[in-house]
């Protein structure tokens, strides 16, 4: 049963309506960040019932021990888990000498919630009736502020409704708290001090291991009716905690409030041994600005990312929702000023996954921000693998490669390999090819070739030495095949020529050799220091090309389709619409063994290829492959219906497409899956934003020209987006009858519309 209880609204997620069982769901899905830190909706107030407290600073990590059964030769030392920060959120409030605690009160009412996307805030009202039998009505506005990432902002207001009150605020931070996910129930956190200055708080604190040093700072101002009143704090202050308590006597009515500034300062960005002086200059100008204009700046700052990111959808106010919400929350997580950072799978949002870089970055996140925002965004995403290259040939020299091939890892924070799952650690190894292929992607997008000759090269290089060593050869098929692998659908371990494996191999050979030709002939001096470097012959060239060129791909005569692996027909071919529907999702309802029996496909495989280099495929094929193997698909990866939705789309069947694209829109909205208490699929949103833009927009670059061939689903009465194509900003506006195409830039423009030219020109409306 899907959650199903957030409100459609256009530019905001609310909740309305207080739902213990709907608590930590909520917290997730109400999440906000700012690219630089982030945190789960946690109430500021005490709660005493089921929650995840969860705050994140991006970029800080702790290496937590693998722990598995069996150790294997080349397992990581360590899984890189993402650290819940010390606290800075809290505000205890009593009423009364009685605490506000909604788990314990005797009745909440008019409980609201909203996530104002649109400005960037979370609010949250309620009235309460403690035990006390005091009711007051309460409301909290915060939000993290993206013109200043270091700092957080929280304006919580108190009312007393039924009788004059005593009313205590106490905020506090804390870093004596613990990881949800954790191995070993290590300590994480190491509390170096505890300090206060005047009405300022400081905890400064390192992480174990990686020693990440950190400040974790607040300040607050009083207001009685919306006049500031100077209140002296007491103060309560342990090794991990420090507290001021504020009391006033309020009348029946009136309204006692709190602003309170936090937020961390951090050695990623600053010198370790200034980082209570940059917090103290951080809470003076916030305290200098003040809560209007703070929000003021927030709104702005907001008003410029979606001048760009927004897409608009008439007539379907839940799509709507969906589109925005991921939009919102992509840029939440990562805004590209950061070239050490990356987007991870949960952003901050939760801890699972580690939070650390997978391959949704290349294979679905870049074209989001190559086009939404610029194509240094796309860059600052590859210069960062190439920065890891070293990394990722010392991960492939611990598996037992050899002379610089390069294994980029499943799981990363800085390079290194973290993932302890043998059958993705040793056999995911897809996640190579999509290295390459954002490379690929990204030239084909920007027309800047300059990062191949600059970097490219040696990551492509480093990658074809890999697909060549892992090739053997097979004198039964006069083949080479690639044994023992997982292929995108983790629903096969272990298997052998996972098709999409075998041909994104090949894939990345023959792109390789390419571009070592073409740096030859047009960038001699980058090519002489890459050749130096990497010591490539021609003989070892050759030894790709054999590999390249008799590459075996297992095929059905039979049904006229590529085989995901060999053995599939093996199966029994029960497809998803005949499988008893209380056995779903199967990944919660089978065992492992089950599973790996059954024909169920996770996630496009097979058809990832298909959506990777459609190009290289008909339209005819491409519809034969979707028939074959999306009835066996059960899309228990978010990263699925995406795929599946541009596919439909461009094949015609657009019901289906549509279907693909609210599951993938709402994922977490309406919790398909049934674990978004766990926090949200971030990656998968940018595939969100694919669905509409290469799905419904049919948006592609063909023969280097942006191409559209625009479809609209019935549900809809119209949708428009925006995309920076090479310096250029084109507004694409779809209705039922016809196309308008808008042009930002200074020249002129050809795009191929349903495959004919058109030349759009700045300032000027062109309808199809």
């Amino acid at each position: 049963m899907n959650l199903d209880y957030i409100v459609p609204n256009e530019w905001s997620i609310i909740e309305e309506g207080f739902n213990r069982d709907n608590v930590k769901a909520s917290e997730s899905i109400f999440s906000i960040g700012n690219g630089a830190m982030g945190q789960r909706a946690n109430f500021e107030e005490k709660y005493t019932g089921p929650t995840f407290q969860g705050s994140y600073i991006a970029g800080v990590y702790y290496p937590d021990k693998t722990r598995v059964g069996w150790w294997k030769n080349g397992y990581p030392e360590y899984f890189a888990k993402v650290l819940n920060a010390p606290n800075w959120i809290g505000i205890n409030v009593s009423v009364n000498g009685e605490p506000l605690d909604l788990f314990a009160c005797e009745k909440v009412d008019n409980f609201r919630r909203e996530l104002n996307m649109k400005e960037g805030w979370l609010s949250r009202s309620f009235n309460a009736t403690l035990k006390n039998g005091v009711e007051v009505e309460v409301s909290a506005k915060r939000f993290l502020s993206l013109d200043r990432e270091e700092l957080g902002v929280i304006n919580y207001s108190v009312k007393p409704v039924n009788a004059n009150a005593t009313i205590d605020f106490l905020p506090y931070i804390d870093s004596a708290i613990n990881n949800e996910d954790t191995n070993w129930d290590d300590k994480f956190w190491d509390t170096l001090s505890v300090s206060q200055d005047c009405k300022k708080a400081f905890i400064q604190a390192k992480t174990m291991k990686t020693e990440f040093y950190t400040c974790t700072f607040m300040q607050s101002q009083l207001f009685y009716n919306e006049q500031l009143v100077d209140l002296s704090p007491g103060i309560d202050k342990t090794s991990t905690h420090v507290a001021f308590s504020y009391q006033k006597e309020v009348k029946q009515g009136d309204v006692f409030t709190i602003h309170k500034f936090g937020g961390y300062t951090s050695d990623r960005n600053q010198d370790k041994y200034e980082l209570v002086n940059v917090a103290k200059s951080v809470l003076d100008e916030a305290i200098k600005v003040g809560y209007d204009k703070l929000l003021t700046e927030q709104k702005e700052a907001w008003s410029h990312i979606w001048e760009m990111a927004d897409i608009t959808i008439d007539g379907d106010v839940k799509a709507q929702q969906g589109i925005r919400f991921n939009i919102f929350q992509l840029n939440q997580t990562y805004l590209g000023t950061d070239p050490k950072l990356n987007i991870g799978p949960k952003g901050f949002t939760g801890e699972k996954y580690g939070g650390s870089t997978y391959w949704d970055t290349e294979a679905y996140c870049i074209p989001f921000y190559m086009a939404t925002k610029d194509q240094n965004v796309a860059r600052n995403l590859l210069t960062y693998r190439y920065k890891h290259l070293q990394k990722a040939i010392e991960n492939a020299e611990k598996l037992g490669f050899k002379n610089g091939a390069a294994l980029y890892p499943m799981v990363t924070m800085n390079g290194e390999e973290c993932h302890n799952e043998w059958e993705i650690t040793f056999e995911e190894i897809h996640r190579n090819g999509a290295i390459a292929f954002a490379i690929y992607n990204y030239h084909r997008y920007t027309g800047d070739y300059t990062y191949i000759p600059q970097m490219g090269l040696e990551v492509l290089i480093g990658i074809a030495r890999f697909w060549q060593q892992r090739a053997s050869f097979s004198a039964d098929k006069n083949k080479y095949v690639i044994l023992g692998v997982t292929g995108p659908n983790e629903y096969e371990n272990n298997i052998n020529n996972n098709w999409y494996t075998n041909y994104i191999a090949k894939w990345c050979i023959d792109y390789a050799v390419e571009n070592i030709e073409k740096v030859q002939q047009e960038y001699a001096t980058d090519y002489t220091r890459v050749m130096n470097k990497v010591k490539l012959s021609k003989a070892e060239i050759e030894d790709w090309k054999a590999v390249a060129n008799n590459m075996y791909f297992p095929y059905s005569e039979e049904h006229n389709v590529y085989l995901q692996q060999d053995g599939f027909l093996d199966k029994e071919l029960i497809t998803v619409e005949d499988l008893d529907q209380t056995q779903r999702p199967i990944n919660q309802k089978w065992s492992w063994d089950r599973i790996l029996r059954s024909p169920y496909i996770k996630q496009a495989d097979t058809l990832q290829g298909f959506y990777f280099f459609e190009d290289h495929f008909t339209t005819e094929e491409l519809e034969r492959h979707f028939d074959f193997y999306e009835p066996f698909t059960v899309h228990e990866s978010s990263l699925s219906p995406c795929v599946h939705s541009i596919q439909a789309a461009k094949l015609d069947r657009m019901d289906q497409a549509y279907t693909f694209y609210l599951r993938t829109s709402r994922l977490d909205l309406d919790d398909y899956n049934h674990e978004v208490h766990e926090g949200l699929h971030i990656t998968s949103m940018a595939g969100t934003w694919m669905s509409i833009v290469e799905g419904f927009g049919g948006m592609r670059v063909k023969n280097d020209q942006l191409s559209f061939e625009p479809k609209i689903p019935q549900q809809w009465d119209g949708y428009s987006f925006k995309v920076n194509f090479r310096h250029q900003i084109i507004k694409v506006i779809v209705d039922k009858d016809r196309t308008h195409f808008e042009l930002e830039g200074d020249n002129e423009l050809d795009i191929l519309v349903n495959g004919k030219t058109v030349t759009i020109t700045p300032n000027s409306l062109v309808t199809i």
